[in-house]
């Protein structure tokens, strides 16, 4: 849904009990003041977990428009809260710029950014998940949930600058 490239290594899926769709429904109505679960905002779950990428709400906005799936502007930011306050996006913020990926039905994952080309990479570390862990438990803290992002130049973005310097000096 965005112009970046994403490079997936693999990462262990997890089985959950519903589609997102159901589950949405479920939060929608488990609300204070229960909310319908309107045409518009299906199209728009179904659209978003028809595929697994980061993108942002511009980026979501216009690639919807383009598939012939008129969802408003206002509709889909309001959505995309409603997602990660259900748990089933992740917002991610790379400065500047959110994107959002999918948290539900994925294990929890890390990410490598080129803040030059915009790859993300995504990868799983035990070691990580471990030290989170017991720093949680050292300080009694209970741990729901994290996001990192390692930001930085990609292999091939770090390659054609290592090349251009070497031009430069000729």
């Amino acid at each position: 849904m965005s112009d970046e490239s994403v490079a997936v290594n693999a990462l262990p899926s997890v089985e959950v009990s519903q589609s997102p769709e159901d589950k949405f429904g479920e939060y929608l109505a488990s609300r204070p003041r229960p909310q319908r679960y309107t045409p518009q905002r299906r199209k728009m779950v179904r659209y978003i977990f028809s595929k697994h990428n980061h993108f942002d709400a511009d980026a979501l906005i216009d690639e919807m428009k383009r598939e012939g799936l008129n969802v408003s502007r206002p509709t889909i930011y309001r959505t995309l809260k409603k997602l990660v306050d259900a748990g089933l996006l992740r917002r991610i913020n790379l400065g500047e710029r959110t994107v959002f990926e999918h948290d539900y039905g994925y294990a929890q994952h890390e990410h490598l950014y080129c803040e030059q080309c915009g790859t993300m990479i995504e990868f799983a570390e035990p070691q990580l998940e471990k030290i989170i862990q017991e720093v949680s438990a050292q300080h009694g803290f209970h741990h729901a949930g994290h996001t990192f992002v390692i930001r930085g130049m990609c292999q091939s973005c770090n390659r054609a600058r290592t090349l251009k310097r070497r031009l430069d000096l000729v």
